[in-house]
């Protein structure tokens, strides 16, 4: 199967080896790359003492360019949608790391109900209020540090021509609304999709099939979990 990954090409090169360790045939064509911010993490980090959240594997790799300025942050505990950050996470040496199974809503609950005071969340430019408005509701203290940010992509011509020339891909994955939002901006995707049925778009979570257009709802499965393996079952 021909699988488009539109994930930002740090990440979508391990979706590809996972896809091709199933099988499948991957696609890249990312639609956004990261710019890290790396002193305001480190200066966040120096002004903050309690528990620490992220809610992106992005977060995860600004504090990996860190170095020894992270080793006196390692002992804070740190929670994290979704089992892959929490495993990067303590790939770095984090000793108390909680992962929640679902979304930034999900996320904010499990910190509400461990106790945690004082969170420094470490977030991304654009990004959904699930997380914090969530934590506003149960009255968790929190500061935000903004360490990177999710610049655009813009495809050439050239790289949507080699994808859905000949053998289009059987199936899309997007894992965030504001991917799939850049995805269907494009005229040329649009209608790419629009000319060729049977292609199959594979959501993580109802939140980023939101971004499908009507005309295509028929085509969208969404992952029964908000996670890598969950949404790969689909295929």
């Amino acid at each position: 199967m021909r699988v488009l990954v539109t994930r930002p090409a740090h990440s979508a090169e391990k979706s590809a080896q996972r896809l091709r360790d199933m099988g499948h045939e991957p696609l890249l064509l990312p639609l956004r790359r990261p710019q890290h911010d790396s002193a305001s993490a480190a200066d966040a980090l120096a002004a903050t003492g309690g528990a620490i959240a992220v809610t992106s594997g992005e977060a995860v790799r600004v504090l990996s360019a860190l170095g020894e300025t992270l080793r006196p942050h390692l002992d804070r505990p740190i929670f994290a949608v979704g089992e892959m950050t929490a495993q990067a996470a303590q790939g770095l040496g984090f000793r108390s790391v909680t992962a929640s199974s679902g979304n930034g809503r999900d996320l904010a609950d499990l910190v509400g109900a461990q106790g945690a005071e004082d969170l420094l969340y470490l977030a991304g430019r654009p990004r959904a209020e699930t997380f914090e408005g969530r934590l506003r509701e149960l009255g968790i203290r929190f500061s935000v540090a903004e360490c990177y940010r999710m610049l655009p992509v813009a495809p050439g011509a050239a790289d949507i021509a080699a994808i859905f020339s000949g053998h289009h891909p059987d199936a899309v994955l997007f894992y965030s609304r504001q991917t799939a939002e850049d995805f269907f901006q494009v005229a040329e995707l649009r209608s790419a999709l629009s000319e060729r049925g049977g292609i199959r778009l594979l959501c993580l979570s109802e939140a980023v099939a939101q971004a499908i257009p009507t005309f295509l709802k028929g085509t969208v499965t969404i992952s029964p979990m908000p996670d890598e393996i969950s949404l790969l079952s689909l295929l």
